[in-house]
């Protein structure tokens, strides 16, 4: 049987090599364009796994960098919720969620009638296709899960543009072990584990790599313009569907199917898969470096030389800069020069021949964009006496950094070829420190009052009895700012719909720190947060923070938080020593019993190709000591997605299902949604299960975040923003 099946698929592969050359595949993946002038997809389709693939088994494709990949299947009683993220040129990881709806009226699968199953999955690419060779990929699925699609394997691609057939030719072929070893042996290598589930999960299974039976698989791929066909032979024989749970009949190991691309985002595809069942998948495919929508900013004014509005020399004179009346107007010219670029001026220092400008930026994504559309203000209502600007970025009136230019730079870089390499090898960064004495406040800045209205979404993942839960309402803001560096903030929660309330209770060794949040999710009004906050800057390179009061939802107490980070440092290192009180249910003024004292010391290093590596040793909320490490890829224009795990002194046994705690971290900016420029974003964490073992008080306005994006790397990396 095998030889018949493998015996056509290698023939394909070798008529295909003498209809046409071999295509120059880099090339045709940058344009998108054939030789003979059809079209294909940009990106490589992906299997029932989520994963780039035929049907149901890989191939050895990468999707291109930073591609972020959602993707359902369902087939068989079974639907596949899939995340791939290509997080580096030659490596993918991807999360699924699975629901097996159990057929088997005899017996239940360990206890459910419809299993769900949560496990990830790591991609190495070993070298790419070559003019003669092809791609090899390396593959570990459900490497840290129960290990019910516990599988290895090692699979080669490559593509053809036979002159014979319009299109595009991919053959693939590979190896499997675990579940792609389960049919059709051809050798075996060691003893492998069978899959026992009802277990805690999470652990790694590094005794099932690469060992027991192994079995070939194979198939071809067929692109024209939109439109897809598919076949493959699978070397899964799916053991546990068939037999324990009795949801379909295996009676072949061929699939086939058709795709259509039908925006350049959205895949949809059509399969028979194993002789007797029918499958649908969608596959949506989504680049940070590719924008929904075109971002509409509005052109900055120019920059104009002082000569063509200052030509006597008289008119260069520092004298202006002994009046306090002419100070003002110049603040006030200033103000309004940058309110009109969305900008808001917090102070200015005005000297003869050197000003310091501080501005909050609440609408610019990039610090950059900011810092060179003040550079501009300044130019066209500063006396042309006045050669050196500072400027300033300052949040909740702490300042972040300090750019140094000189103006006559300025006015003479605007249009050279290169500006933006230009204007960023003459300007200098420093730390910021705090304002100057003689410092002008902006008008009518403090003290200050605010209110904001915003919907907010509260999600819960992965219950048993329904997967995705969600409440959703209105949250009601509002702020006080008395004097730069204090604030007085708060929000209160309408709940509009829900039923995050009805989700199962988890069973717990441990103090309940997170695992009653249904309990929390019970009560419609709430008080989100109510706290004081203080910021203040208690030395070179040092930054310090004070919060107290009803920090989140479940807590409320006092946070204190210390961090060292130079502009120009890669590595930041910070400390956090928080006392909380566990809060009532209904989230108003009362407190339950449960007290903590949690407390972090932290490292950040900036990594390159825009990686970041944050380490967190300390205590956590249950009492917990251990670490937390967190790697994540950020974009200059807001996306975010990493990954973290916590180890701490909790056993697996007394963490429970999970074994420790682990997640993606995922974060949208709302600019890169709506096509307009906008600070804001959505972020979310996806836990496979919420325990209470390594969880930490959620305070609000850390340091780092804010901080890092105006120190050095985050200005330089988008330095050709300045002259937008």
């Amino acid at each position: 049987m095998l030889k018949s099946v493998l015996q056509p698929l290698c023939c394909g592969a070798v008529a295909a090599a003498l209809l046409g050359a071999p295509l120059q595949a880099q090339e045709a993946r940058e344009t998108g364009e054939a030789p003979n002038g059809f079209a294909w997809p940009r990106t490589p389709s992906l299997n029932f796994y989520g994963s780039p693939g035929l049907v149901d088994m890989p191939s050895a494709e990468m999707m291109p960098d930073a591609q972020f990949a959602p993707s359902v299947g369902w087939f068989a009683g079974q639907a596949r919720m899939n995340l791939q993220f290509q997080a580096m040129p030659w490596m993918s990881v991807s999360f699924r969620y699975n629901a097996l709806v159990n057929q088997n009226p005899d017996r239940l699968f360990f206890g459910f009638e419809t299993y769900y199953d949560r496990n990830f999955d790591v991609r190495f690419r070993l070298w790419d296709e070559g003019r003669y060779r092809p791609a090899v990929v390396v593959g570990l699925q459900d490497f840290a899960g129960t290990g019910l699609f516990g599988s290895e394997y090692v699979v080669a691609t490559k593509s053809f543009d036979p002159k014979a057939l319009p299109g595009r030719l991919k053959v693939t072929a590979g190896l499997g072990w675990g579940r792609f070893g389960s049919y059709g042996a051809v050798a075996t290598l060691g003893d492998r584990p069978s899959f026992v589930g009802g277990d805690t999960g999470g652990e790694l299974s590094y005794d099932q790599w690469f060992r027991g039976d192994v079995a070939p698989f194979a198939g071809i791929e067929w692109t024209y313009g939109k439109w897809g066909v598919k076949a493959e032979y699978s070397s899964d024989a799916y053991t546990t569907e068939t037999r324990q749970l009795q949801s379909f009949e295996r009676r072949s190991p061929l699939n086939f199917g058709v795709e259509y691309q039908y925006t350049r985002q959205l895949r949809l595809g059509a399969y028979y898969l194993y002789g007797s069942e029918l499958g649908v998948t969608a596959q949506l495919q989504l680049n940070p470096r590719h924008p929904a929508t075109r971002t509409k900013l509005a052109a900055p004014t120019p920059v104009v030389p002082r000569h063509t509005w200052a030509p006597q020399e008289e008119q260069w004179s520092a004298a202006w800069a002994d009046s306090g009346d002419r100070r003002l107007q110049v603040r006030d010219l200033l103000a309004e020069a940058l309110r009109s670029e969305n900008l808001v001026l917090e102070s200015v220092t005005l000297q003869g021949t050197v000003a310091e400008v501080r501005i909050r930026n609440p609408h610019y994504r990039s610090h950059t964009l900011a810092v060179g559309r003040t550079a501009r203000a300044m130019s066209r209502t500063l006396p042309p006496s006045v050669e050196t600007f500072r400027i300033v970025p300052v949040f909740r009136g702490q300042g972040l950094s300090a750019v140094e230019l000189r103006r006559s730079d300025l006015e003479a870089l605007e249009f050279a070829p290169e500006a933006a390499e230009a204007i960023w090898a003459v300007a200098a960064m420093t730390g910021a420190g705090p304002a100057a004495d003689a410092a002008i406040l902006g008008d009518g800045l403090y003290p200050d009052f605010g209110t904001s209205i915003s919907p907010y979404a509260s999600p819960s993942y992965f219950d048993p009895t329904l997967p995705f839960r969600l409440d959703v309402g209105l949250s009601f803001g509002a702020s006080y700012t008395p004097a730069p560096g204090w604030r007085i903030a708060g929000a209160i929660n309408q709940r509009i719909w829900g039923n995050v309330a009805q989700g199962r209770r988890y069973p717990s060794r441990l103090p309940a720190v997170r695992t009653d949040f249904h309990e929390y999710a019970r009560y419609n009004t709430t008080l989100n947060n109510l706290y004081a906050e203080r910021r203040w800057q208690p030395g070179k390179d040092l930054y310090a923070r004070v919060t107290a009061g009803y920090l989140e939802a479940m807590y409320g107490g006092i946070s204190g938080e210390v961090l060292w980070k130079p502009v120009s440092s890669r590595l930041g290192l910070g400390l956090e020593l928080n006392y909380v009180r566990q809060r009532d249910f209904d989230q108003r003024l009362s407190f339950r019993d449960y007290d903590v004292l949690t407390g972090h010391a932290s490292a950040y290093l900036e990594l390159p190709k825009n990686y970041l590596f944050q380490v967190d040793a300390g205590r956590y909320l249950a009492g917990d000591y251990g670490s937390t490490f967190t790697l994540l890829r950020q974009f200059n224009n807001g996306w975010e997605f990493g990954a973290f795990f916590t180890i701490t002194d909790v056993s697996a046994e007394d963490f429970g299902e999970g074994s420790f705690d682990k997640g993606i971290l995922l974060t949208i900016p709302l600019g890169w949604l709506l096509g307009k420029e906008s600070r804001n974003g959505y972020g979310l964490v996806v836990r496979p299960v919420q325990r209470d073992g390594g969880q930490r008080v959620a305070v609000p306005g850390g340091l780092y975040g804010t901080i890092r994006n105006a120190h050095q790397k985050s200005l330089s990396d988008q330095r050709a923003r300045f002259w937008e």
